[in-house]
């Protein structure tokens, strides 16, 4: 192949294989520590004081088994119940728990201060945690969990966290537990949907199953080593005093970012503290069945990456940050980025090639006879052997049960699924440029859809 298509394909080839070599890199980087991961040993979770904040926003459907499972499972801890304006039951419900159990606390807030963002109802709770606590209290015995209004802690929780590693290090200001997704092994997640609909939505789940206790948990786990562990949006514990320091005179220490949870870790090292995770313990959430929904979900998530940029100068020149943790956090931050780049740069090879074909065949099949095949197979092979892994990898470490045949399946499946970062990149771009900053509520699965109803409501 000669002339300019040549030297155009020849060009782009190398681009897009640089950015696979790239993530092919990382990816091996991020394995090492995930396969060699040994369970920390337990502490007593008697002692500290636990206090487990729940933001609510419409959630009359989850919030009264979620609240029942926490008072059974942790006696000790405070549940903090934060009603952000709720347009149902939610705030009823938690009400009636909280008149006869001094355990539970209603934190009610009023428009126009609520429904804004997850952070500024944290923040409320925060407050109001405060106040009920006073002066006297020793704010780093205190430990502030926060949990979605679908959350189910692991019952060794409180122990996994007391541990030497975690809390029981006074130089640790946070820990982030694993995420499962709750209702993996549904076989009818769509109750009124069909067989084909039910398959979807059951694989979609595994996905995110698969991408927590797989992927995020393996890039958490190398972040150990650079000093840059994140917090994330369910199962995120912090140490009282640790919020006091970022907190201000405004007493917020959650930001104003779609990625609240991120947001609050970068923070937390900027102030000198340490952040920490554990795949020993987990929270299990509902996954979702619906695309749209994910789209939704992942959307918000990439936006608040997107918004979360502003913060690199000060990570760049922080003195707790090393060279290695800086990096870290660059390359995350700039995922996004990268994703637009890639759905730009990825389909231009393919699409050269097929022009080529359509010019000149003979000369075209010469090429590819002549090597140029090799080129694509590497190509291909970059491009998806990184994604493919997490299949096995997540029937050997997370789920034996499944076969390793079926694992194998779930790799090619999941290289498939990541795709989705490519839409909600783009997407979250669009609002980036419209200045649309609002915070969608992703629907619960349990949630009852309705044609004309959106599928997250935005403030």
């Amino acid at each position: 192949m000669t002339g300019g298509l040549g030297h155009a394909l020849g060009l782009t080839q190398a681009f897009a294989l640089l950015l696979s070599v790239t993530f092919l890199l990382y990816v091996l980087t991020i394995l090492r520590p995930y396969v060699r991961q040994r369970p920390d040993p337990a502490g007593n979770g008697d002692d500290f004081e636990w206090h487990l904040f729940i933001p609510c926003r419409d959630e009359e459907v989850v919030i009264g088994a979620t609240l029942r499972y926490l008072r059974s499972t942790f006696p000790k801890a405070h549940l903090w119940v934060v009603d952000d304006d709720s347009e149902d039951a939610t705030a009823r419900i938690a009400g009636a728990l909280a008149d006869h159990d001094p355990f539970v606390h209603l934190v009610r807030r009023r428009r126009p201060e609520a429904r804004v963002g997850k952070g500024s109802a944290l923040n409320t709770a925060y407050r109001a945690l405060d106040d009920w606590l006073g002066p006297e209290a020793d704010r780093r015995r205190h430990i502030v969990c926060v949990l979605d209004a679908d959350g189910r802690p692991a019952a060794n929780m409180l122990r996994v966290c007391a541990g030497p590693r975690l809390f029981g290090d006074e130089s640790i200001g946070a820990v982030q537990i694993a995420v499962w997704m709750i209702n993996r092994h549904d076989r009818r997640p769509c109750a009124d949907g069909g067989w084909w609909r039910n398959l979807i939505g059951r694989t979609l789940i595994r996905m995110q199953d698969l991408e927590f206790r797989g992927a995020i948990s393996a890039i958490q786990l190398s972040r150990r080593k650079s000093g840059t562990v994140a917090m994330g949006d369910n199962g995120q514990l912090t140490r009282l005093s640790a919020l006091d320091k970022i907190g201000g005179e405004g007493r917020a220490p959650w930001g104003g970012s779609l990625l609240e949870d991120f947001e609050l870790g970068v923070h937390l090292l900027l102030a000198g503290e340490r952040n920490e995770y554990t795949p020993d313990t987990w929270v299990e959430q509902e996954g979702l069945w619906s695309f749209r929904r994910l789209i939704t979900q992942r959307t918000r998530w990439g936006q608040g990456t997107m918004q979360c940029a502003k913060y690199l100068p000060d990570v760049w020149r922080s003195r707790h940050f090393s060279g290695l943790g800086a990096l870290e956090v660059l390359y995350y931050l700039s995922q996004p980025w990268l994703r637009l780049l890639g759905t730009l740069i990825y389909p231009i090879p393919l699409v050269l090639l097929c022009v080529k074909i359509v010019n000149d065949p003979a000369d075209m099949a010469g090429w590819l006879l002549q090597g140029g095949w090799i080129l694509f197979a590497i190509y291909a092979a970059f491009g998806v052997l990184p994604l493919l892994v997490w299949g096995p990898l997540y029937w050997w470490k997370c789920e034996p049960g499944i076969g390793f045949w079926r694992g194998l399946a779930y790799g090619f499946v999941y290289a498939v699924y990541i795709c989705n970062f490519s839409i909600t990149s783009w997407r979250a771009f669009f609002r980036v440029v419209r200045r649309r900053d609002g915070w969608a509520k992703t629907r619960r699965t349990s949630e009852a859809h309705t044609r004309g109803r959106p599928v997250a409501s935005e403030t």
